[in-house]
């Protein structure tokens, strides 16, 4: 699991079937001192994420189709959580 901030939405005119109806979202991730790491990642959004809310994305392929709910869907990042940022610790 990672740690990213919304960045955007991607708008697609043609997707997989499996992936019909759900939002995809543009992901930056962050390493633990909280400074981006690495590329964004496009992550399917089963909660209605917006653009800056920090949330928590699960790269594991299986967990996310298992959420789509499509055996051979090439999903793989989807957003599985939505962090306060009042519960973040300041240092």
């Amino acid at each position: 699991m990672l740690y990213g901030q919304v960045i955007g939405r991607a708008h697609a005119t043609v997707k997989h079937p499996s992936m019909q109806g759900w939002p995809l979202i543009l992901v930056q991730p962050f390493g633990p001192n909280g400074s981006p790491d690495g590329d964004p990642q496009l992550c399917a959004d089963p909660l209605g994420t917006g653009a800056g809310q920090l949330v928590v994305i699960n790269s594991d392929g299986k967990f996310a189709r298992e959420t789509i709910g499509h055996d051979k869907s090439p999903v793989r990042f989807i957003i599985c959580g939505i962090i306060d940022p009042a519960t973040l610790k300041k240092t």
